[in-house]
Formats: structure tokens, C-alpha cells, sequence
């Protein structure tokens, strides 16, 4: 079991007991999660932007529009933030004070590296393909050669990084223990919907099974 070593960045201040960095922990929370946020700085003007992201290996991928001002900024050899948070469940506390929620969540800083080599460029797109639907890739058209042009792949080494975790029930003050109202965790999860097909799906096609779309990423 490896962990990364916390830097100023990456260690966690408040509550450092929920402070994880133990590379496998870290990398099953970013397998689990399906939406990233980004942040970066241009000219001056903070940003925050969600987006879909893939874990291969030991680095994270980012994707877009060629004209994408996050891709264009983050691959210019900009510092970025990327955060993936999973929220478990709504913490309920006797005091308004203490409520809280049960989460996980990883902060990766570093700088990212525009992939340009076809290889690794189709290997990224097939991992976002698959995050979304298991097995897609080799079901749908793969991109085309121009396709692949238009396409931004950022690649970001997964090695300044840290988790916080909150696991359990809500933590009261003594005295509130005797108040006449409920607490405890209500938990929560994401779960997929019955399919809806686009109106032109030929006859013949069964519709995608549910569970290849988010039983490996259910929040526990």
C-alpha cells in the first residue's frame, strides 16, 4: 500500500483526521465519481468549471472542444485544481449546529500536459467512453480521424493529492442528547433511470442495460 506525501497544498488543515493519502483510497474515490471541477486562473479571473473526467494509471484526463478556454489555459502550463467530491449522506444533529453530510473527496494540483500522441490520446477517449457506459467503446463509432483533431486531451499526473473523508453519525453535545428529536444519517445515492431511446434507434437494438451505466460507481 503506497500513500503520497502530503505537501502544503494538499494537507488537510481542518480535521486532519479526515485527511486520506493512501494512493488506493484516493483512486477509488476518483473511479467512483463521474464529475470533476477544475480551477484555474486567467489574467487575473479565478474559474471553476465541472466536467467529465477519466483515471488511467497513475494520471487523470480531462477533455474538450480544441477551443475550450479551461483545455486551452490548463495545457498552457497553467497550475490547476481538480476536485471530485462523492456525498454519502445527510448528517442529522439534535443541534442545527452539528448537522453535517458523510462524504469523500480528492483534490489533485499540478499542471497538465496536452496529449498529442494517437495512442494514448485514444486510450484517454476510451476511458471517458467507458466511465459513462461499460463496454461502449466497443459497441459505438470510435472517433474519426478528424474528430480526434478536434478533440483536447489533457493528461495530469495524479502525484500532489489528498482525500478527506466524514464516515459515521452526527457528533451532538452531551446535553443534547436529551432533546426529544431525531438524528442519524440519511444516506445517499445515485441510481439510474429507466433508458429513454432518441426516437431512431433501428429495430432489433435492445436498449443499454442499467447496470453497466452506474452500479460500479453506487455510493456506498
Amino acid at each position: 500500500m503506497s500513500s503520497l506525501a502530503p505537501t502544503s497544498r494538499t494537507q488537510v488543515r481542518r480535521l486532519p483526521k479526515r485527511g486520506v493519502y493512501d494512493t488506493e483510497q484516493i483512486n477509488a474515490i476518483l473511479d467512483e465519481g463521474f464529475l470533476c471541477h477544475v480551477g484555474f486562473v486567467q489574467d487575473g479571473q479565478p474559474f471553476v468549471i465541472p466536467t467529465l473526467f477519466a483515471r488511467s494509471g497513475d494520471r487523470l484526463y480531462l477533455h474538450g472542444s480544441a477551443a475550450s478556454r479551461m483545455l486551452k489555459t490548463a495545457g498552457g502550463g497553467a497550475d490547476i485544481c481538480v476536485t471530485v467530491t462523492l456525498v454519502d449522506g445527510f448528517v442529522l444533529a439534535r443541534s442545527v449546529f452539528h448537522h453535517s453530510m458523510n462524504y469523500r473527496s480528492v483534490v489533485v494540483f499540478g499542471k497538465a500536459r496536452l496529449v498529442t500522441e494517437i495512442e494514448e490520446k485514444a486510450k484517454a477517449l476510451h476511458a471517458f467512453t467507458d466511465k459513462i457506459a461499460r463496454d461502449r467503446w466497443g459497441e459505438a463509432r470510435i472517433p474519426s480521424e478528424q474528430e480526434y483533431k478536434a478533440t483536447h486531451v489533457l493528461a495530469i499526473p495524479i502525484e500532489e493529492a489528498s482525500a478527506k473523508v466524514r464516515t459515521g453519525p452526527p457528533l451532538d453535545d452531551e446535553e443534547d442528547y436529551s432533546l426529544p428529536v431525531w438524528a442519524g444519517v440519511v444516506p445517499l445515492r445515485i441510481s439510474a433511470g429507466q433508458p429513454q431511446d432518441d426516437g431512431r434507434v433501428l429495430d432489433g437494438i435492445e436498449s443499454v442495460d442499467t447496470a453497466r451505466l452506474i452500479t460500479e460507481r453506487q455510493h456506498r
